[in-house]
């Protein structure tokens, strides 16, 4: 007897990810693939607004836990530049961070001019696809989104030093 088991979101999302890379277009909706640069690039302007909500919360929720509300978020929505093609960027700052001469948090969904899909990374974090074109795709990046958020803070800590995470720093947590 074989069970049947559905696979987790962000492995159905990285599944049809190395499908489209198989078969070289983004097949996104299903049954109207695109296979042009620009039909790739229309996706990536639709899928900025669609992850934008669920950014920023990833990087919310860091700066409520551990950086005690100290923090800034900010977006640049989609940009065009000659060396990377379109890029997104949303960047959580705070002033201990600011202090000590290190990057923001960063979040940043890209098409590079040398890639057939778009991908998401960190600061600090390499990258995983971005394959988001519809509501449900953008919200089962969430935890994506906040695994890069959580391991860009924590390499920050590295260029740096522990002091640059207020919950560490300031007055102990309330244990009621």
């Amino acid at each position: 007897m074989t069970l049947s088991v559905t696979s987790p979101p962000h492995l159905t999302a990285l599944r049809r990810h190395f499908a489209d890379l198989r078969d070289h277009l983004h097949d996104r909706p299903p049954g109207r693939p695109a296979r042009t640069r620009q039909d790739t690039d229309l996706l990536f302007l639709r899928a900025v607004p669609l992850i934008d909500p669920h950014a920023r919360r990833a990087l919310e929720e860091l700066n409520t836990h551990l950086l005690l509300e100290t923090g800034l978020t900010s977006a640049t929505g989609v940009r065009r530049t000659l060396e990377r093609g379109l890029d997104a960027l949303w960047e959580l700052s705070w002033p201990a961070q600011r202090a000590a001469g290190v990057n923001p948090v960063r979040l940043h969904a890209f098409h590079g001019a040398g890639l057939h899909l778009p991908h998401l990374q960190g600061g600090t974090v390499g990258q995983w696809p971005l394959n988001v074109t519809t509501e449900d795709d953008a919200a089962a990046e969430l935890p994506t989104l906040r695994a890069i958020a959580s391991a860009d803070l924590h390499n920050l800590v590295f260029q740096s030093d522990l002091g640059i995470i207020p919950a560490l720093t300031g007055p102990a947590p309330d244990p009621a």
